[in-house]
């Protein structure tokens, strides 16, 4: 997944956490799909992890296709909230869905976030709070990431389970002497 991580830091305290903006594949020139994470005040890798997470998430939940606009702010309370908008392909009626993704789930993504990409994120925050940044530029890095969900772990867990049945078949399991 590709991110393009932004530093808006805010003069005023707002509740929320982060902004998530995606890309269609058909709007970006390397034809993949692209979230845009807006990060709001002091920049922390756990804020970061929960924008990622609220990402993939929409992704996952989503139904619409890879030509769907998702925005989503990203509360410490509420989890994330916003929305998603794509083209019908048979009609060319714009289609729109609210998305509401409970902290619980945002946390449990976080964490599998921060476990696998943790050193990475620590390095983007890092380079976002430098303090070199020429006057008045915008704070941006990009980085792609290619994180395992606890799903794709458990069906990794399931196709090793079956290779072992396979293994064990009538004609695949050889015995040596010797061994």
């Amino acid at each position: 997944m590709d991110f393009l991580v932004m530093l808006e830091e805010c003069s005023d305290s707002t509740p929320v956490l982060a902004r998530v903006d995606s890309v269609p594949a058909q709007m970006s020139p390397e034809r993949r799909e692209r979230d845009v994470v807006t990060l709001y005040g002091v920049p922390r890798t756990e804020s970061l992890a929960l924008a990622i997470a609220a990402a993939m998430e929409s992704r996952r939940t989503a139904d619409d296709g890879s030509a769907a606009f998702r925005h989503l702010g990203v509360w410490p309370e509420r989890g994330a909230v916003g929305d998603t908008a794509w083209r019908d392909e048979t009609t060319g009626e714009l289609m729109t869905r609210d998305l509401n993704i409970p902290l619980e789930v945002l946390r449990s993504v976080s964490h599998l976030v921060l476990a696998q990409c943790g050193a990475a994120l620590q390095r983007l925050v890092a380079g976002l709070s430098m303090p070199d940044w020429p006057e008045g530029a915008w704070r941006a890095i990009s980085i792609t990431l290619d994180p395992v969900t606890e799903p794709a772990r458990g069906a990794l867990g399931r196709l090793d389970g079956l290779l072992d049945v396979f293994r064990e078949a009538d004609g695949l399991t050889y015995e040596y002497e010797g061994d």
